[in-house]
């Protein structure tokens, strides 16, 4: 193509013959603009053409782009077809052990690439590798929810300079505003480019043993009537109902044929599933004596190039046009696999969910096996977005007017679930962002502490954070507010008058205390003489009551009526109370008797009520006459014998009381409202402290993490204070999942004299995960890499006390029981023989080896690094790296 010079203005209809969607102009004018973008619209709507775009304005100014991708076999796909549109020459790759004319104007690699690139210069700056990049597209950005390799979006997004464009471009998620928002806050300017416009859209089906039926209703908001299931009335012994039959895949492809809803994309959620399917259906012929014809001749091409890649049990189905992808396979025979599927002469894959995962393999119906997956945690419903993911793969664009979605009746899922998940909206970004070793050694060796901490603070997982903690920065906000109000309202007030007064309260408190204590002494002393009284009191006497309920402040005054007869030992005595209600009380009521005070004349006549019952306790209102008689009871306080030492205690809380009444607080009458204040005071900074204290901890999680890697790292010599050592430096030099680790067993030197293959089998005990219990090699490691293990276990048992102290759950890899395989790699072991004495499919084996050569192939970087390890690890690379093994880049 001739492309523009770079003063010229792209014309939009030359470069994209055809219509473009409204979104597709929105982006466009806001990369013209100079702003980034995040696009996020459905699967298959046509993204990737604002990408290309950022591609064309670039080469027209003279300018580079970076595309990356989440996956190598995503990026060496995307060097396929940007060759294709740009020419051979203005495309490059860059992967972890693929450097392919890096110098390019378009520049396809992977996402973590991009991230380590950047780790080479201050954050924010343009390094010698980003002279002249205008745009940086981060292909399926929302990868960011991956929870082993989300990170890396974060740091890409946090690191890359301002002047760099971003174009991300997202399949549909829940909060793409939030994530706008978080780049406009770290990155710069950027819009929104939202879309859920479909150009093909998706019809959703139900399949099982009866049919294939319409999952939804007309207007697509829920489930099918027809499918829903209603039990017999009057059935009984339900819960023992067998359960619904799943049709069979066969079934299924006959229906979709009879249709014409092929080619299918059918997602099976394990290797083993989709090996059975082709088996299953491998004598039907799909493809008509055409296609048959093509598939033949470029089948048997790529056999006569590749010998040693014809996966057995897949040659002949893939003649009939159907076949299986997913990580046990040859990468090369998925590659093979893909661009026949693109050229439309496959017409089922049988494919893992990881085919979703942005490889363009669009089919006309996507086939979804079950709606559950098993986790680590057991078995979980799919997530919506991994529905959507899916379902997304059906339509092509140009091709198709409809796009079908078929869900399957299985034991164990329905329509009902299939119809939850069709009418869902899609999940939510969620950040994984997770501090390393790498990470720290990189930033403290070009930022200081306190930028380090700042770049974290801007990761997209401390602004989710910050969002959800929004109710508690409200509340605060709110206790603040009151606060202000209170101590504004008592802002007038002499912070000494009150504490004057309040130690005049607390005083007074003490000195009633005090009486109260003394009177109750009294009391207790009088009571034998009040005893004694009670036997010889008559009617018209003075005396003090507790109250039937034996709880009020002060006693009742009483005066004495009469007495009841004896009921058995107790006497009963009949009172008139100054509240004018009459009592029955025994001798054990009576507090005091005032025999001093002269007597109270009683009418002859007055008695008591008749409803007076003759029992302790009761009680019955008086009347008028008794009325008058209870207002001549005089106040027996007056006339009563006081002790000296209560009468003197009484003097003191009569002096304090009325130093208190005294106090101008007391005297202005709003103490009490001043003290309720000053209590509420009290009780807002401790909520506030409470819930600052929440906060910090919740917001403050990655820069802990970070900390402790820092910890971590001094414990072990990789950092002198805060600058990074000789070991700080190799480390940091290394990318992995533990680079402590990696840096440890490099600087430890016994891997300084092994042999190239040796070396390797070693290098791949450093990387490989821990092996599904039913993994098995059927050869034996060498002494020579065995011994090397043994004495690396101790370091690595070391480290992991360490990290388990700080809590960090890094993995420590050290694996003993598969790496022989790499061994007899390296020895020139023939692909065919290696894969037979082991029971790890292929495409793992090839994984095993490239995770190997990843780790080889950075070695030689790695500074302080002996010279003999350099050439060992260079010739260990040029062992392991041959086919299948190497990237079929061409």
């Amino acid at each position: 193509m001739n492309y523009p010079t770079p003063s010229s203005e792209l014309d939009l209809g030359l470069l994209f013959p055809f219509e473009l969607d409204q979104f597709q102009h929105d982006a466009i004018a806001s990369l013209n603009a100079g702003r980034s973008v995040v696009v996020c619209a459905p699967t298959g709507s046509g993204k990737t053409l604002i990408g290309e775009y950022a591609i064309y304005r670039a080469l027209a100014r003279g300018k580079r782009v970076f595309y990356t991708t989440p996956l190598k076999a995503l990026s060496n796909q995307k060097l396929r077809d940007f060759r294709e549109k740009f020419g051979f020459d203005q495309v490059g790759l860059l992967t972890g052990d693929a450097s392919i004319n890096r110098d390019a104007p378009i520049l396809v690699m992977t996402t973590e690439i991009f991230r380590n690139m950047l780790y080479g210069t201050p954050i924010g700056q343009i390094g010698i590798s980003l002279v002249d990049v205008e745009a940086v597209v981060l292909d399926e950005c929302h990868y960011m929810n991956d929870r082993q390799r989300g990170t890396v979006w974060e740091e890409s997004i946090i690191y890359c300079p301002r002047a760099v464009q971003l174009v991300a471009l997202s399949a549909t998620v829940a909060n793409s505003d939030q994530l706008t928002d978080w780049l406009n806050r770290v990155h710069g300017p950027t819009d929104l480019i939202y879309s859920d416009f479909r150009p093909v859209p998706l019809e959703f089906h139900f399949c099982n043993p009866k049919g294939l039926f319409p999952l939804l209703n007309e207007s697509n908001t829920k489930i099918n009537p027809r499918l829903v299931r209603r039990g017999k009335k009057g059935s009984r012994d339900r819960g023992k109902a067998a359960r619904p039959e799943a049709p069979s895949i066969l079934y299924t492809l006959n229906q979709l044929a009879q249709r014409d809803m092929l080619p299918a994309i059918f997602f099976i959620f394990s290797r083993r599933g989709c090996d059975k399917a082709v088996a299953e259906v491998g004598d039907l012929w799909l493809v008509n004596n055409e296609e048959s014809q093509i598939l033949r001749r470029q089948i048997d091409n790529f056999l006569a190039r590749n010998p040693e890649a014809g996966r057995s049990g897949q040659i002949a189905p893939l003649y009939r046009g159907v076949a299986a992808h997913h990580a046990g396979i040859l990468p090369a025979w998925k590659v093979l696999v893909e661009e026949l599927f693109q050229q439309g002469l496959i017409k089922v894959v049988f494919a893992t969910e990881t085919l979703a995962a942005g490889i363009n393999m669009p089919a006309r119906t996507t086939v979804i096996s079950t709606l559950s997956k098993r986790t680590d945690n057991g078995h979980r419903l799919l997530k919506a977005s991994e529905f959507l993911q899916m379902s997304g793969r059906a339509g092509r664009r140009g091709m198709d007017l409809q796009g079908y979605v078929v869900t399957i009746q299985t034991p164990f899922e329905g329509a009902k679930e299939a119809a939850y998940l069709a009418t869902s909206p899609a999940d939510p970004l969620v950040s994984q962002f997770t501090p390393s070793y790498g990470m720290v050694l990189n930033l403290l060796q070009t930022h200081t502490l306190e930028q380090a901490k700042e770049l974290i603070e801007r990761s997209f997982g401390q602004y989710m954070a910050t969002l959800y903690l929004k109710p508690e920065y409200d509340e605060i906000a709110a206790i603040q507010a009151e606060l202000a109000k209170i101590n504004a309202d008592i802002a007038t007030v002499d912070d000494n008058e009150v504490a004057l007064y309040e130690k005049c309260r607390q005083r007074l408190k003490v000195e009633r205390h005090i009486f109260r204590t003394l009177q109750e002494q009294a009391r207790e002393d009088r009571q034998e003489q009040i005893s004694m009284m009670l036997d010889f009191a008559v009617s018209g006497t003075l005396l003090s009551l507790k109250d039937k309920t034996m709880t009020a402040t002060l006693p009742l005054t009483a005066v004495l009526v009469g007495k009841a007869p004896d009921v058995g030992q107790t006497a009963y005595f009949i009172c008139l109370a100054e509240n004018n209600r009459w009592y029955v009380a025994t001798s054990a009521d009576v507090i005091d008797l005032y025999a001093e005070i002269p007597k109270i004349e009683l009418p002859e006549n007055l008695l008591p009520p008749d409803d007076l019952g003759f029992k302790r306790g009761q009680s019955v209102r008086g009347n008028e006459e008794t009325e008058i008689i209870v207002k001549s009871i005089p106040d027996p306080t007056k006339f009563m014998y006081m002790p000296p030492e209560l009468a003197t205690q009484l003097s003191r809380v009569n002096a304090v009381q009325a130093q208190l009444e005294n106090n101008p607080l007391h005297q202005a009458g709003n103490i009490a409202h001043i003290f309720k204040q000053r209590a509420r005071c009290v009780e807002l900074e401790a909520e506030l402290e409470t819930l600052e204290e929440e906060i910090e901890q919740n917001s403050q999680q990655h820069w802990e993490e970070f900390v402790n890697l820092i910890q971590i790292l001094q414990r072990f010599n990789g950092l002198d204070e805060l600058v990074p050592t000789q070991l700080g430096q190799m480390a940091a030099a290394i990318r992995g999942e533990n680079e402590l680790w990696l840096g440890l067993a490099i600087a430890s030197g016994e891997l300084d004299n092994l042999d190239p293959h040796h070396l390797a089998a070693a290098a791949a005990a450093l990387v490989i995960e821990t092996p599904r219990p039913d993994s098995r090699v059927r050869f034996n490691l060498s002494n020579e890499v065995a011994d090397v293990l043994a004495k690396l276990r101790g370091i690595r048992r070391k480290l992991f006390q360490v990290q388990r102290r700080y809590n960090v759950a890094l993995p420590i890899w050290l694996e003993f029981e598969l790496i022989a395989i790499v061994e007899q790699w390296a020895l020139g072991m023939d692909w065919g023989e290696l894969c037979l004495n082991t029971t790890l499919d292929e495409g793992d084996v090839v994984r095993l080896l490239r995770r190997t050569l990843d780790l080889l192939s950075q070695i030689p970087h790695v500074p302080f690094v002996p010279e003999t390890l350099r050439a060992n690890a260079q010739r260990a690379m040029q062992l392991i790296d041959r086919f299948p093994v190497n990237e079929l880049v061409e």
